[in-house]
């Protein structure tokens, strides 16, 4: 199979193409850098380059088989300022109306899109259990997730299979304050954290590629419920450094702002469409999730 990606350099996108390459399948990146791409992704991976524009971009999806949209600037890190939601947008729905677009007029086209997004569709809901069944919510996130979402879904009106990956994560934001021995349970503590493995994640998509069975909003999370206590709990163990100084959630909001709802907010998600899948996750549970990442 040949596979495009856009986000193709970052967190998600590497390990994605390391597994899609194991698999025998070709990967093209659709990169803003190409010399960035080239030194990540090495030589085995086509790059077409944003800036070749819109025909480029429909010439590669023409040889594309399957489309996997990671792109995304980093939710969290910085202030939502009217600046940076705009970058949020664009960077997310933006970047998905150009491929969508470019989808419409490709010949032939992609099979499939499996399409970025996140456990932020369903906005703060305390210890309400989510489905994909469940509604969304309301706050910038939310929208932001709903509208990345709704860009996607255009490309069924051409006959292409739409994936809506709603991940969930956090490991990576969360493991420098605990390995300098700073960390402990965000805000209250009492709100659920989605996560899922890295190497999960790439499954899914591997899976959701060639099983027709999948298609619609699936949330890409592990099975096991984990808390912002029971997960700082969990990964101070791993790392072996205490876990009890707690990051208040006034001054979580004095530094990030509303961009501090992505480690505040609760979402109790449920993997449901993945169980029904029968979906074999390599780690279900939190505490082999974390020995198979941190060294010892």
């Amino acid at each position: 199979m040949h596979v495009l990606l856009t986000g193709a350099t970052g967190f998600l996108g590497t390990a994605l193409i390391a597994r899609l390459r194991g698999d025998g399948h070709n990967v093209i990146a659709w990169a803003r850098s190409v010399e960035r791409a080239r030194a990540r992704l090495g030589p085995d991976v086509e790059v077409v380059p944003v800036a070749a524009g819109f025909d480029a971009l429909t010439a590669a999806l023409s040889r594309a088989d399957a489309v996997v949209n990671l792109a995304g600037e980093p939710l969290v890190g910085k202030r939502w300022t009217a600046a940076r939601r705009r970058a949020l947008e664009e960077s997310r729905i933006g970047v998905t109306q150009d491929v969508v677009r470019a989808i419409a007029v490709a010949s032939p086209r992609p099979r499939v899109l499996v399409s970025g997004s996140a456990v932020g569709w369903y906005g703060d809901r305390g210890d309400e259990r989510l489905t994909e069944a469940s509604s969304p919510g309301d706050d910038f996130l939310a929208r932001l997730c709903r509208d990345w979402e709704d860009a996607a879904i255009v490309a069924r009106k051409n006959g292409v299979r739409v994936v809506l990956g709603r991940d969930g994560g956090a490991l990576a934001q969360m493991q420098l304050p605990f390995s300098l021995g700073l960390g402990g349970p965000i805000g209250s503590g009492r709100q659920y954290m989605p996560w899922i493995h890295l190497s999960d994640f790439t499954a899914f998509v591997a899976a959701a590629l060639g099983d027709e069975r999948y298609d619609g909003p699936i949330n890409a999370v592990a099975p096991q419920e984990t808390t912002s206590r029971t997960f700082a709990a969990a990964l101070g163990r791993a790392l072996h450094r205490p876990a009890v100084l707690p990051a208040p959630a006034f001054a979580l909001r004095v530094i990030f702002g509303e961009a501090a709802t992505v480690l505040l907010a609760s979402q109790r998600v449920e993997p449901r469409v993945l169980r029904d899948r029968d979906f074999a996750f390599a780690f279900p549970d939190l505490d082999r999730a974390l020995a198979s990442i941190i060294p010892r």
